[in-house]
């Protein structure tokens, strides 16, 4: 099935995956021995709950051709796909062994990757009028918490 999206589209699976993101670091926090390790996820938590925020305030600042149904949908059903993809892309199901610091972050940043491929897939699939340049707003702040994780799995190996 080859679909097209528009940029509210986007932009409500990215808060979708920002969603799951949360989950993803409270449980981690929560499972972990390491108190700083807990720490560093719970604002890695606040982190997503913060791009969730961003990605509405973007979807709010829209213009309508960035809105526009690219597809004709009488049934809604693309907001189900949306959550289907958005569900089962990004921090599905990880079973992570949190007795590792080391493992928690190498799998956050495995989640992280998984994003931006996502999003770059995605972005093939959004019109120039439609608001695809908002996705590369997108990927720009994932590729940050890969850097901001690698920085702190770089801290623990000294």
């Amino acid at each position: 099935m080859h679909h097209k999206f528009n940029a509210k589209e986007i932009l409500e699976m990215a808060e979708q995956i920002e969603k799951n993101g949360h989950d993803f670091y409270t449980k981690a926090a929560a499972e972990v021995n390491d108190a700083d390790i807990k720490d560093f996820l719970t604002e890695l938590a606040d982190m997503e709950l913060k791009h969730e925020t961003f990605f509405k305030e973007m979807k709010n600042a829209l213009s309508n051709a960035e809105k526009e149904e690219v597809v004709f949908d009488p049934y809604e059903e693309t907001a189900l796909y949306i959550q289907a993809l958005a569900d089962t892309r990004v921090f599905y199901q990880k079973e992570i062994d949190t007795t590792s610091a080391e493992e928690v972050l190498k799998e956050a940043i495995v989640a992280e990757k998984e994003s931006i491929v996502f999003y770059l897939g995605m972005k093939d699939m959004v019109p120039e009028k439609s608001g695809k340049d908002k996705i590369d707003e997108i990927i720009k702040e994932e590729m940050r918490h890969i850097q901001i994780i690698s920085n702190q799995l770089l801290k623990l190996k000294k």
